[in-house]
């Protein structure tokens, strides 16, 4: 099935279209419009090279906030309130350091300058928020993400210390939990967030409730 080349229409394919390892469309652009489009469709862009591709893998890997797993050594951690913790205190400092960090195996970080410029206007218009865990007044793990409606779209995070983000995203599901968020979309599979509760789902799943939700 030949791959999809978005133009400056602001539209995507049905993603039932996508290639099996979820690969949707390429090009386009990371405008404030189509970012929202696509994240209101179940896509989200990752970077390969000078190329901009549109993802909607199936299945889809989500954590229900309900369904967050903490460990017994976690608990322990929050109960002594091991780091500080913020949120929109320094989004830009977290997009910094994810972008320093490799994704799904990928010798180079996938966030280029034109994902952090893209994803730093959300943040100045509401639509991007950052987690942040703090260690003696230094930064030393995080998240950022995009919010819409009743649902998080997780982008990526980073830990300079081990549990540092961990902590962060526990924290930071827990605030989400009392502000109504319903669902949380991560993506594509990762041990660490399976570790918390994440589970795969079904893509059909996925976009009913993001319908629901948003």
């Amino acid at each position: 099935m030949p791959l999809f080349a978005l133009d400056k229409e602001l539209i995507f394919p049905p993603v039932r279209l996508s290639e099996p390892d979820g690969l949707l469309a390429v090009g386009g652009d990371l405008s404030t419009e189509r970012l929202l489009l696509a994240y209101r469709n179940g896509i989200f862009p990752w970077y390969e090279g000078e190329h901009i591709l549109w993802w909607c893998p199936d299945p889809r890997f989500v954590l229900f906030p309900q369904e967050l797993r903490v460990s017994k050594s976690m608990k322990q951690l929050l109960k002594k309130n091991a780091f500080d913790f913020s949120i929109n205190n320094a989004f830009e400092e977290v997009i910094n350091n994810c972008k320093t960090v490799s994704r799904r195996g990928q010798e180079s970080t996938w966030i280029s300058e034109e994902i952090k410029t893209a994803y730093t206007n959300l943040y100045r218009l509401g639509y991007a928020h950052s987690a942040e865990a703090w260690l003696n007044g230094e930064l030393v793990g995080g998240l950022y993400g995009v919010r819409l409606g009743n649902v998080f779209f997780g982008e990526s995070m980073f830990s300079k210390i081990s549990n540092a983000s961990k902590f962060a995203f526990i924290k930071y599901v827990y605030a989400l939990m009392l502000e109504g968020i319903r669902l949380i979309d991560c993506q594509v599979y990762t041990e660490h967030l399976e570790s918390l509760g994440a589970k795969m789902i079904e893509r059909q799943k996925f976009i009913e409730l993001l319908n629901q939700y948003i």
